[in-house]
């Protein structure tokens, strides 16, 4: 917002959120709706305004403009089912002995301001009106997005058909604000305003990690939901290498995605040297090799691409399957493939760190012993991935449950790239992968991260909120006396009745 300083719109951010907090579940997803409807009038125009601001294509945007407006949907509807504030009862009981137990409600209520940090490679899902903008409006708090400088033209866009919904809501102006100063100084102060509760981040692990160690020093200590990247790492055992015929394709083709600028790019495949490796080496770089250099989402992202590759293909062990192309543009990466030996890979922390772009390394392992110490020399991650035949998984249990320790989301015979927006979804991972491995940043748990539980002991029925009243009007499942129901509760408080 210009002309307002990080103070002024935080001072509006908590005034509008005393008044936002008490708004209906209902009312909060006819809202969501509303952005969902306003972002789909801006019709081809968003589209194209954001291909020419990041290069990315047309085709790709209208699927990620869906999964925004979808995303926006599915927390509606989980707002309408109301069943995601966890409404717990305990009634109290006066005959216990020797002391009678009081009467116990509890359930999740929203925290206050959050403020959003925009991705760059996702302008839109992952963005102004991204998943971390959703949930948080739909658990009830308001918003400060700090719009990502690669993109201005389609966050403004966006943020207006926010602001067309608010009105058609009826709903205080300043639950939604935008921030359109790009210094770092700017995102810095709105970490460390007082009146912010909460930060949520889609990045780099430098930035994630400085965004976090400031939120830690601050007087009151906030949780940053930082998703950081990762290298993603997919083993590959040695039936599936012999005998499939697609799998060299089918990798290709996710590390090559987008040009590589996916958080769940696969960076890293770990496989024997048995037979069948050696051809599977050579089909994956003739597959590779076909590609062209891609344009990137902008100039900043393909120089640090093409340096982190450099440093990577120079380490010592490694070998180069690919030759890099030469005649790339400032914004273009060209695709990159490499091997090295698993002691070499384990010895060097340098062969661990995300390459964001289409770039792998493959790690050459001798023994089902020598894999388990590449797989536990490794750091928390989004996703790992294993392929095998079915005959052949049973045998690597062992590799699996290790994989399993490292990451939030654990694949069996498919590529990461692609998250289903989903509740099942797990998107964060141990760290460095996210800065909180408990939470999700996809899927609709995603709510939970803005909320916090208050329990109401010995309340009057008319000052409870409604999903924790006897009558239960909202006909939600609640959890009383250890049991899910929709009953309503006959009795209340008979100790002060």
């Amino acid at each position: 917002m210009s002309g307002l300083s990080e103070d002024d719109v935080l001072q509006r951010a908590d005034k509008a959120f005393q008044v936002y907090r008490y708004i209906s579940a209902q009312k909060r997803a006819a809202f969501l709706h509303a952005i969902a409807a306003e972002i789909d009038n801006l019709t081809d125009d968003l589209i194209r305004i954001a291909a020419e601001e990041t290069c990315l294509p047309e085709a790709r945007l209208k699927n990620e403009r869906g999964r925004t407006t979808n995303q926006l949907k599915a927390f509606a509807q989980l707002l309408q089912a109301g069943d995601w504030v966890q409404a717990t009862i305990d009634t109290g009981d006066t005959e216990r002995k020797p002391l009678p137990r009081p009467d116990l409600r509890k359930m999740l209520f929203p925290i206050g301001p959050v403020v959003v940090f925009g991705a760059s490679n996702f302008p839109l899902a992952f963005s102004t009106a991204g998943g971390d903008t959703a949930s948080a409006l739909a658990s009830g708090c308001t918003v400060v997005v700090k719009s990502h400088p690669a993109h201005p033209r389609t966050s403004a866009l966006v943020s207006s058909a926010i602001r067309e919904a608010i009105r058609q809501c009826g709903l205080p102006g300043d639950i939604f604000q935008e921030v359109s100063d790009t210094s770092i100084e700017a995102g810095q102060r709105l970490v460390q305003h007082r009146l912010t509760k909460a930060v949520a981040f889609t990045g780099s692990f430098q930035g994630g990690k400085a965004l976090f160690d400031l939120a830690g020093k601050r007087e009151e200590p906030i949780p940053v939901y930082a998703e950081m990247g990762s290298i993603n790492p997919i083993v590959l055992l040695p039936g599936i290498m012999r005998e499939s015929d697609t799998l060299p394709a089918t990798l290709a083709s996710s590390i090559l995605l987008g040009v590589g600028q996916f958080c769940t790019n696969p960076g890293l495949l770990i496989a024997l040297d048995t037979d069948g490796f050696t051809s599977f080496l050579h089909k994956l770089a003739a597959e590779m090799a076909q590609a062209s250099p891609g344009n990137m989402l902008h100039t900043g992202i393909a120089a640090a691409y093409k340096h982190k590759k450099s440093e990577a293909l120079h380490q010592k062990g490694v070998h180069t399957l690919i030759q890099e192309k030469t005649d790339t543009t400032e914004r273009q990466g060209a695709p990159a493939l490499a091997l090295v030996d698993a002691r070499d890979f384990i010895a060097n922390p340098i062969l661990k760190e995300e390459v964001f772009g289409p770039y792998s390394l493959i790690v050459k392992c001798e023994d089902e012993e020598e894999l388990k110490r590449v797989v536990q020399s490794l750091k928390g991650q989004l996703t790992a991935t294993v392929f095998g035949l079915p005959q052949e998984l049973p045998v690597y249990r062992e590799v699996i449950g290790l994989l399993q320790t490292r990451c939030g989301r654990l694949i069996c015979n498919g590529v990461p790239t692609g998250v289903e927006v989903t509740k099942a979804m797990q998107h964060g991972g141990p760290y460095p992968s996210s800065t909180d491995s408990k939470f999700t940043s996809v899927g609709t748990d995603a709510i939970y991260r803005f909320v916090r539980p208050v329990c109401f002991q010995d309340f009057p029925e008319a000052l409870l909120p409604p999903e924790l009243q006897n009558k239960n009007e909202l006909n939600i499942w609640r959890c009383v006396n250890n049991t899910w129901t929709r009953a309503a509760i006959q009795t209340f408080n008979l100790q002060q009745a």
